[in-house]
């Protein structure tokens, strides 16, 4: 099996003058649970090479089991600082495709069409794919077949609108993944603040927030066994 998870490249917090990027538990947890499980992980992010880690998310309340796993882990580290160049990804080459969040994916994998494509070409070709946090934030440029929004209709979460108001940055983002999955006919799904929540519709698998990102690569390894046996 051979798994891509695609990460931000976009290290700027609006104009606050502060660092983001991508949240190293939505990396980390995940990538050792498809390791773990065998299967081969590459990482991808749209400007290749080393991407930004949202600083807050190394500190110590946030880190984790496995972030600590991850940090001291040559290969995973090696490959972080490699990822490939999106634009060179070709979705064939993959069983599965995993997004992790932090506030980076909002302004760049958002309106990348490298990502949006891959969305598009990985569901079309009946592969299951997971985004967490703020990356189910990509969905709401992705489109379906019909040429509407791929999330109309469809349960998803993701980061909620409480959430960006406990982390002080509902006026930072340059928008609520909440707000606009539910304008464009999605059936938003979320629980209370900071607990596991992950949903799956069809191929699609989101998780609400850093401590979902676990169980959403464990759905998202179950569900590719089940297209593999179908």
């Amino acid at each position: 099996m051979k798994i891509l998870m695609v990460l931000t490249s976009h290290d700027q917090l609006g104009n606050t003058g502060k660092k983001t990027g991508f949240w190293l538990e939505e990396l980390a947890a995940p990538y050792f649970v498809f390791r773990d499980a065998g299967a081969e992980v590459v990482l991808a992010s749209p400007k290749g090479g080393q991407p930004p880690l949202d600083p807050k998310s190394n500190e110590p309340a946030f880190q984790t089991d496995d972030t600590r796993r991850f940090e001291k882990d040559p290969a995973a580290t090696a490959a972080l600082a490699n990822t490939l160049r999106l634009s060179d990804i070709d979705q064939a080459d993959y069983d599965t495709v995993f997004f992790p969040g932090g506030h980076g994916p909002l302004w760049d994998l958002t309106n990348d069409r490298n990502a949006h494509a891959l969305i598009e070409e990985t569901l079309a070709a009946g592969k299951p794919l997971a985004l967490v946090c703020h990356a189910p934030g990509i969905l709401t440029n992705v489109k379906a077949p019909d040429g509407g929004p791929i999330a109309k209709g469809r349960t998803v979460t993701g980061f909620t609108n409480s959430e960006e108001a406990a982390v002080h940055l509902v006026e930072v983002v340059p928008y609520l993944l909440e707000d606009v999955l539910r304008e464009q006919g999605a059936k938003f799904s979320a629980t209370e603040n900071w607990a596991v929540h992950v949903v799956q519709d069809g191929l699609l698998i989101t998780g609400q927030n850093p401590a979902s990102s676990k169980q959403a690569a464990r759905l998202l390894l179950n569900a590719v066994g089940e297209q593999a046996a179908a």
